[in-house]
């Protein structure tokens, strides 16, 4: 075995292991798993020229850059659809800028061929046994048995990846944490990047995770028990209180296959207390009302999305649906609270928040009270998805 020098970029899709687990790499013949850490080198650059760590910052990888990366499978329409491969590779594909490698099956022709890795060998603790993810869940609720009165979850689903789901969900959070109350956040399917999660835990949302929390790289390709317990398992830890909110995001699209898994299944599906579908355009909102209807027997309670920022695409909107459509860039957290809240809590709330916004209270300078919340929630273009990096 050889030293792996202190150096090494941790990805995020190696999130629940330690930088002192890390101390040896080796090849090996054994055949590779999702979660399995290897020791590697860029050969080229493509679509991918950086790395998420697991703390949240993105390094800037070049060709020779050693780093940490981790087997896992992929589905993302507008990259990659990635998967494990059957036997150890001399060189693999980068998945996602979060470390994730594996074989290229599909690619999106819009973007650019997979930046290469050349693996060195698998990663080995300093008692020589092989490191996998799976094997080091930071998540470990104390209870297995879930009671009866929970959190009332908040479900944000859409027609496809880039949305608009992760801004909704944010939205969602945003708005509850600033009519008083307790939200904890989740997104229980994907690939892992903390992005998403981080970006609910910035608009209030106090505790937030996913299921690489659990050791999952992603969720692709998962066993439909696997997938069901990734849920439970983030509901056990976060959703306990009934006093609180828990907002929680599944990836993609609803026809793909975890996120249609999920929606099949009453332990999932009993839990909705308010559905928000999320889509890029009118006609998408209006096919996935049909979908949500006729496959899974559900009626989301709010539109939102990319189609919130248009008010052509609400227009056109309005004469299929009179579901309220909110729009997930410029939150008006009243209106939203009113689709959330019931509405003798909602009342209550939106009179603490309208005394918040006084004209008494200086709108900018000296003497501002930041703690209070704006009238209206703007993001910035980075987070409105209409500048993006490759994930």
């Amino acid at each position: 075995m050889q030293k792996i020098p202190p150096d090494f970029v941790l990805p995020s899709a190696a999130l629940t292991i330690n930088r002192k687990q890390i101390a040896f790499y080796e090849p090996a013949p054994k055949e590779p798993k999702a979660g399995d850490l290897v020791y590697g080198i860029i050969r080229r650059i493509g679509q991918h020229s950086s790395l998420e760590n697991k703390h949240g910052r993105i390094h800037t990888i070049h060709d020779g850059k050693k780093a940490v990366f981790v087997f896992g499978n992929r589905y993302a329409p507008d990259y990659f659809e990635g998967v494990v491969p059957e036997r150890m590779p001399e060189t693999a594909d980068l998945l996602a800028r979060s470390g994730i490698i594996g074989i290229v099956r599909t690619k999106n022709a819009k973007i650019k061929d997979p930046t290469r890795v050349r693996v060195l060998g698998y990663v080995y603790d300093r008692s020589g046994n092989l490191v996998n993810t799976c094997a080091f869940p930071r998540i470990r609720p104390k209870q297995q048995l879930k009671k009866k009165r929970r959190s009332p979850m908040i479900l944000v689903c859409g027609t496809s990846m880039n949305c608009g789901k992760s801004m909704a969900a944010a939205a969602c959070c945003w708005a509850l944490a600033s009519l008083g109350h307790k939200v904890r956040a989740a997104k229980a399917t994907g690939t892992a990047s903390l992005k998403d999660i981080l970006l609910m835990n910035d608009a209030g949302a106090r505790s937030h995770a996913d299921f690489s929390y659990l050791g999952h790289p992603s969720t692709y390709l998962l066993s439909p028990e696997e997938l069901l317990n990734v849920f439970n398992q983030l509901d056990l830890k976060y959703a306990n209180n009934p006093g609180n909110f828990w907002v929680v995001e599944f990836a993609d699209g609803i026809v793909q296959r975890e996120t249609a898994l999920l929606l099949e299944h009453a332990e999932v599906t009993s839990r909705i207390y308010k559905l928000v579908l999320c889509a890029s355009d009118a006609f998408g909102a209006i096919g996935a009302l049909r979908v949500l209807k006729e496959r899974f027997g559900l009626a989301p309670d709010a539109i939102s999305g990319v189609c919130s920022s248009s008010p052509l695409h609400v227009r056109e909107l309005s004469s299929f649906t009179d579901i309220p459509v909110f729009n997930s860039i410029e939150v008006d957290p009243l209106q939203l609270g009113a689709i959330l809240l019931p509405q003798q809590v909602n009342s209550v709330r939106a009179e603490t928040l309208l005394a918040a916004q006084s004209p008494e209270q200086p709108a900018t300078g000296q003497g501002e009270d930041r703690t209070r919340p704006s009238a209206v929630w703007r993001r910035s273009p980075e987070r409105d998805g209409t500048q993006r990096t490759p994930r």
